[in-house]
């Protein structure tokens, strides 16, 4: 009864400053409300899926591409970085989630402490005992030092809430970064293929216009050319060859920007071939929404709106005084023989508050900067689903457009190869000038390049309009 009495006012302290604990002054987050139906255009309401949600491993049906995003998931470096930012942010979450228990230190010392004879301890000290070394004395202390913070405003809980909202805002920046990783490996990949296709064509042109060329000049030796026509058809011969060269350099430079993003040193890329190339998937758009948990970089952007609502609440509870309680216990005496006994135990418990009178405007001052913070991440949230859905119709329109012209380019190379192999008999049959086969040429060069590199837009199209469904992190 005496220890209830003695103690009692103690403990309802910590009873009532914890029932305290729910006043809070902090808001509780919600998601702003979007306008997102009309975010992007030939979508359906009954579509409740999109490509996105395909894992990048059946989405993409080459082998030798599927090999390469796998080696650049597990060896890039960049994305090893952000792995190594997101763990970071993790340790600092855990901590937060630890903010609301108690500080507990656990101090032990043994002090020995010797007075000089002349002075007023020593000469105190000097006159009792029985002749013993009493001017040295010596201590043992063994404290528990605890310190506990009331959440009577929502300070600690806050910024708990933003150290959670931190830690899934790196993740989500890993996942976006992974997510443009396998989009930079397809293109890529689709890219080199292009060029393997026109550095073909530019091998079979410098081919065909050997023959051209000694054709001319056949065709000169029996007086049906000039010197001019060779000139020509030989400088012609010249563009094919640089060309040829041209493709060659930027196939390798190709090859090495691959092999960098697989964290690997120059070289080789094993791959297939243009035409094989087909697109497997139907390209469902799915609901607008769906852009909200589908998209990595717009889910980061909303946990940075949630961190900087939070620490908008941290900053609003500093206004307000902090209520702490400190006790300690432990025991102490002069001699170790008797260290462990009742008469050793002490402790005491205080409980106090701070509340910040004058400080230069400073938490004032961090108020209104946590309070614009907030609004430039809610007009960045914004922004982000608003670039989402003009990449989703940008990337949606270039595919359409590249597949209707490449129908219609097909047919004009068709054309041209009969236009270009008519032109060479009638030259030879002296029916036709030399001009008109070199302009047969390079119409017939050039549109087979372009059909190359439509079939190449088109495939990159596909590739972009998965990214900007938010597909590739899953």
């Amino acid at each position: 009864m005496k220890f209830i009495i003695k103690y009692g006012f103690y403990w309802g302290l910590v009873g009532g400053l914890m029932s305290l604990n729910g006043c809070f002054v902090a808001k509780k987050y919600e998601r702003p409300e979007l306008e997102t139906n009309d975010l992007y255009r030939n979508f359906s309401e009954s579509d409740t899926t999109n490509i996105a949600q395909l894992p990048w491993n059946e989405f993409f049906t080459d082998v030798h591409l599927t090999d390469l995003i796998e080696r650049a998931v597990s060896s890039n470096l960049d994305l090893k970085i952000a792995l190594q930012q997101v763990l970071a942010a993790e340790a600092l979450y855990k901590q937060g989630k630890q903010g609301q228990l108690p500080a507990v230190v656990l101090n032990g010392t043994v002090a020995s402490s010797k007075f000089a004879d002349n002075s007023a301890l020593g000469q105190q000290f000097a006159n009792i005992g029985d002749g013993q070394d009493i001017g040295r004395i010596e201590q043992y202390d063994l404290t528990t030092n605890i310190s506990w913070e009331a959440d009577i405003w929502g300070k600690i809980r806050s910024n708990q809430l933003a150290a959670r909202a931190s830690f899934f805002q790196n993740e989500a920046a890993r996942r976006a970064l992974k997510t443009r990783l396998v989009a930079s490996v397809a293109s890529a990949y689709y890219e080199l293929l292009a060029l393997d296709a026109q550095l073909k064509v530019a091998n079979e042109t410098v081919e065909v216009r050997k023959r051209s060329l000694e054709t001319i000049r056949n065709l000169k030796q029996a007086g049906n050319e000039t010197e001019v026509a060779v000139q020509q058809t030989a400088a012609q011969l010249n563009t094919a060859e640089i060309l040829q060269i041209s493709l060659q350099q930027q196939r390798t430079l190709l090859e090495n920007t691959i092999r960098l993003l697989l964290a690997d040193h120059p070289g080789k890329v094993e791959r297939g071939v243009l035409k094989e190339q087909v697109v497997q998937q139907d390209l469902t758009l799915g609901i607008p929404s769906l852009l909200l948990r589908n998209r990595p970089d717009i889910m980061q952007a909303e946990y940075d709106l949630i961190n900087r609502f939070e620490l908008e609440n941290v900053a609003k509870a500093q206004f307000y005084p902090s209520i702490t309680i400190n006790a300690s216990l432990g025991m102490q005496s002069l001699a170790l023989s008797n260290w462990m006994e009742s008469a050793s135990f002490f402790n005491n418990i205080t409980g106090g508050f701070s509340q910040l009178i004058f400080n230069r405007r400073q938490i004032k001052t961090q108020y209104e900067i946590a309070v614009t913070e907030k609004k430039r991440a809610l007009l960045a949230y914004q922004n982000s689903l608003l670039v989402a859905g003009q990449e989703v119709s940008n990337a949606l329109l270039i595919y359409e457009t590249e597949l209707q012209q490449f129908e219609f380019q097909e047919q004009q190379v068709e054309a041209l190869t009969k236009a270009l192999d008519y032109s060479g008999e009638l030259l030879v049959n002296g029916l036709a000038t030399y001009l008109e086969v070199l302009r047969a040429n390079d119409e017939k060069l050039a549109a087979e390049l372009e059909l190359i590199n439509t079939k190449y837009q088109q495939l990159n199209a596909v590739v972009t309009l998965y990214e900007a469904l938010g597909g590739g992190w899953r």
